[in-house]
């Protein structure tokens, strides 16, 4: 028997970075998916094989434990981290239906490049503990849900985390986070475009150089109550439809986070050919470093300009994706 999950990936209109400090952040579901498919097995290993988690594809296959780190053409640190967050999604599975002894083969079938900005690690621990709960029989809520696999982010990412991408993934459309308050908005059909550089970084790792600063500088800390401050003008203008001024605040927004240190040069240049290209607004998503950013355009000229963009790997429309998690 086996049990296939999927869950969507995600980008933020406001507020990453800013979210984990108790600042409101708005993510918003994107049609690329996770898919996890599961089978129980007859002894307590865990066999692991993962495909297309960069956007060139690599395969990770090891059993029992991460300390058989795989060979493959992709920062160790990144390929640690997307085994953690798998043994750790499975012993959330474990605990949820009282089976600590369960074994599982995992096959990972993933639209979403690792380490991008776009929720990858969030839609393959989201879909994980759904698939391999289900395989054991037992059904958890979507809620619930998002609880545990936030557990699992909050674990591999030594307590960076915030409860944004695994909420995002588990529930689908538009959402809002602030600390442990999660709930569901409603949004438009936002003409999303997205461009990414073909690099993958290390989440937890600058999410901690963010910490560092702020704990260094004032400003630091100003730069990251003004984000919370924008992402709550930003939800008035979510909620009357205002695509210009999102596209504003999206723009504001790219500046505080370069102020923190979490830009590049790429995610910069990708921003700025968005803007040429005609969108209303342009901003990196996801913890930065590289990556993806993420713009604004009911048009084709944003998606033109990023394809014609030297540090721009790959361009692609993104609807909302109304449905999280669900079973395949």
């Amino acid at each position: 028997m086996t049990t296939t999950s999927s869950a969507p990936g995600k980008v933020y209109l406001f507020g990453e970075h800013a979210v984990v400090y108790g600042e409101p952040a708005v993510p918003c579901a994107i049609e690329r998916r996770a898919h996890v498919t599961v089978s129980e097995r007859d002894d307590d290993r865990l066999r692991v094989s993962a495909g297309d988690l960069s956007i060139d594809g690599f395969t990770v296959e090891y059993s029992g434990a991460t300390d058989d780190a795989p060979d493959v053409d992709v920062p160790a640190p990144i390929v640690e981290a997307a085994m953690g967050y798998v043994d750790e999604a499975v012993e959330q599975a474990r605990d949820a239906a009282n089976a600590p002894g369960a074994g599982f083969d995992v096959e990972i079938d993933s639209e979403i490049p690792l380490g991008a900005g776009l929720g990858s690690s969030a839609a393959v621990v989201v879909a994980g503990i759904d698939a391999a709960t289900r395989e054991l029989g037992v059904h958890i809520d979507a809620r619930e849900l998002a609880d545990r696999a936030y557990q699992v982010e909050h674990e591999v990412q030594d307590g960076q985390a915030s409860r944004a991408d695994t909420f995002c993934s588990a529930m689908g459309g538009a959402v809002r986070v602030e600390g442990d308050d999660c709930t569901t908005i409603g949004a438009p059909d936002l003409p999303f475009v997205v461009g990414y550089d073909g690099t993958s970084h290390d989440t937890g790792e600058l999410v901690a150089g963010v910490g560092a600063l702020r704990e260094e500088f004032g400003f630091a800390a100003d730069t990251v109550s003004a984000i919370g401050d924008l992402v709550r003008r930003g939800e008035a203008a979510l909620a009357d439809g205002d695509v210009e001024t999102l596209g504003r605040l999206m723009d504001v927004n790219h500046g505080l986070l370069s102020a923190l240190g979490v830009s590049a040069r790429t995610l910069d240049n990708m921003v700025w050919a968005a803007r040429d290209g005609g969108a209303v607004g342009a901003k990196l998503t996801g913890a930065g470093g590289g990556g993806s950013i993420v713009a604004l355009d009911d048009g084709d000229g944003a998606e033109t300009a990023l394809s014609l963009t030297p540090d721009c790997e790959e361009a692609f429309r993104a609807e909302l994706a109304e449905e999280g998690v669900r079973a395949e």
